[in-house]
């Protein structure tokens, strides 16, 4: 998650597609600064757009409500780790792609965040699940060398395991990319799934 946003004016006329993307991540980043600080229900789409230095309009042409923020923060995690099958990544390295960014501070924010508001906002809970965790598990299912959507949900599990959980309480730091690695690694021994490096040592 990015630090504040620079209050340097924003340069007028027709934005680039690189500065529209842009913009649209200060949005979301600036929203889960709110999320975080004052809860989901406590945050107006008013407070966003002041804090993105945007206006209503703009966030209304992406999103239709708070909600739709929030559920796009999900979905902006989810497709930085989970890349598209044309790039050709392997298990072993969505595993650790996973372990990364579901122990990132990004992530335990939205995850402390979801955990808050289930109760009120059941069916943005469901979609949060939908959005997050089973489309990780879809991914992992379309890698295992035999598709298993029981093993992919325990390969899941075990990639947060207690780490995630202390990371949650905010009693361990984030992992590094070689303790992701290590993490990710162990979790395929555990489960008796061959990584790509393996077998090519094999």
């Amino acid at each position: 998650m990015s630090d504040r946003a620079d209050p340097t004016p924003r340069k007028r006329g027709r934005p680039t597609a690189a500065e529209r993307a842009q913009r649209l991540d200060d949005l979301l980043d600036a929203a889960i600064r709110l999320f975080a600080a004052k809860g989901l229900a406590q945050v107006s789409i008013d407070e966003i757009a002041a804090e993105a230095r945007v206006t209503k309009r703009t966030i209304y042409a992406h999103y239709g409500d708070r909600n739709d923020v929030f559920l796009a923060s999900i979905e902006r995690l989810r497709d930085r780790t989970v890349q598209r099958p044309a790039t050709g990544e392997s298990l072993e390295e969505l595993a650790v792609n996973i372990v990364m960014a579901l122990h990132s501070d990004e992530a335990i924010g939205l995850h402390r965040l979801m955990i808050i508001e289930a109760a009120r906002f059941p069916e943005l809970a469901n979609r949060f699940y939908q959005e997050g965790p089973h489309a990780y598990i879809h991914a992992l299912n379309a890698l295992l060398p035999a598709p298993d959507e029981e093993l992919a949900a325990s390969l899941f599990s075990l990639l947060l395991g207690e780490p995630h959980r202390l990371r949650l309480l905010g009693l361990q730091a984030a992992p590094d990319a070689t303790a992701a690695a290590s993490h990710a690694l162990a979790a395929l021994r555990h489960l008796h799934i061959t990584s790509d490096a393996e077998e090519e040592e094999q």
